[in-house]
């Protein structure tokens, strides 16, 4: 049965934002590919302007109120006002803010779905009044599906724990990936290949990039095979703009830490295919979308020893995981990982092989639409 859907809580498409992004953006093609309809509600100033069409999803652009603790809900009030009078058979929200805002298509008989990426109000950019607002947003957001969706073990565990809501767990996809050699990156960084550690990711607290820096600049003359490394930060900010500024305060006058600001297309398949190291410090994660890509092109990854990475990397077989709560066993696991470039290698390959055994987005998109089809069975 072909569904109308509608998608409410994303930024923009395309998807050039943060991981729900992605997840939506590979979510709704492939929901396209497959005879559905689909609608996504996005902001404008994350929309090219005059955009109503992204590889068949449709885009209904609305306005918001660009602060960061306005952005997302009052997008997420008018989308759900305009969607609640629109025929469609299932409302779709990502993330327990906007879900908030699904009481008013279910008070109007709409059929709700909510995704749950991460407990957001984790998240160290929140002070205590958004913290109590995403307490409050998750306790409503699961009540007004009639079907939530988790994207990690560790999220729908406390979902189910905390709200009694029964979670289908449906984790992020994969793509497979063909590593490129240093092209673009040489001419524009120059970046040779395996002469530099990445991170790769939104600048926001809870990423711990700040960790990363001071790691690697306390290190003593970094360096693998008489090469000296550099530390390549990619990505940009996400209503975190003061700590991304104090990230290029922390390393001013270090010209071995390199800022390339949002990378996309060629550009990130040639950071993600020739780093000597992927690293992701977080303090905190939902499943993330970059950790997968980073071992699809077969890159030596260095993490933090938290829930959401352990639901994905194996310590000492495909990765190295660092004690979560110490800075200095980042440092430490990091300068191990350079005194041992025999073992890189074989960290990257046994992480691309693993990727094998994950659903690819072709079965989350599979999964997803039978929770569509079910909740659209039920009676109203």
């Amino acid at each position: 049965m072909a569904l109308r859907i509608a998608f409410i809580g994303l930024k923009g498409l395309p998807s050039t934002w943060t991981g729900v992004e992605f997840h939506v953006d590979r979510l709704g093609r492939g929901l396209v590919a497959r005879g559905h309809e689909v609608t996504a509600y996005t902001r404008t100033h994350y929309t090219p302007p005059g955009l109503v069409d992204h590889e068949g999803i449709r885009l209904v652009t609305l306005p918001t109120i660009r602060s960061k603790h306005l952005d997302a809900s009052v997008h997420s009030l008018l989308s759900s006002v305009h969607a609640m009078r629109r025929p469609y058979d299932i409302v779709h929200y990502h993330c327990i803010g906007p879900g908030f805002f699904g009481v008013l298509p279910r008070l109007a008989g709409q059929r709700i779905v909510c995704t749950v990426h991460r407990l957001d109000w984790e998240a160290d950019k929140w002070g205590r009044l958004g913290r109590t607002f995403l307490h409050l947003a998750e306790a409503v957001s699961v009540r007004a599906a009639h079907r939530t969706i988790a994207v990690s073990a560790e999220v729908q565990a406390h979902l189910n724990a905390t709200h009694g809501c029964d979670a289908v767990l449906i984790p992020n996809g994969w793509d497979a990936a063909t590593p490129r050699t240093a092209g673009r990156i040489r001419e524009r960084y120059g970046l040779n290949g395996g002469d530099y550690v990445l991170f790769m990711g939104r600048l926001s607290p809870e990423k711990r990039v700040d960790w990363l820096i001071q790691a690697f600049r306390a290190l003593p003359r970094p360096a693998v095979g008489g090469r000296a490394l550099t530390l390549v930060v990619a990505g940009g900010s996400n209503a975190t703009d003061a700590y991304a500024a104090g990230l290029r305060a922390l390393a001013h006058g270090d010209s071995r830490v390199v800022f390339t600001g949002f990378v996309e297309g060629e550009e990130k398949a040639e950071l993600l295919s020739n780093a000597y190291v992927f690293a992701l410090p977080s303090r905190i994660e939902g499943l993330p979308i970059v950790l997968f890509e980073a071992m699809a092109y077969g890159a030596c990854c260095l993490a933090s020893d938290i829930p959401a990475h352990r639901e994905i990397l194996h310590h000492g077989q495909d990765s190295l995981l660092f004690d979560a709560s110490s800075q200095a066993d980042l440092a430490a696991t990091l300068q191990a990982l350079i005194d041992a470039p025999e073992l890189v290698p074989v960290l990257g390959a046994q992480a691309r092989a693993r990727m094998v055994s994950r659903i690819g987005w072709d079965e989350v998109v599979a999964r997803t639409e039978a929770v569509y089809q079910s909740v659209a069975r039920r009676p109203r």
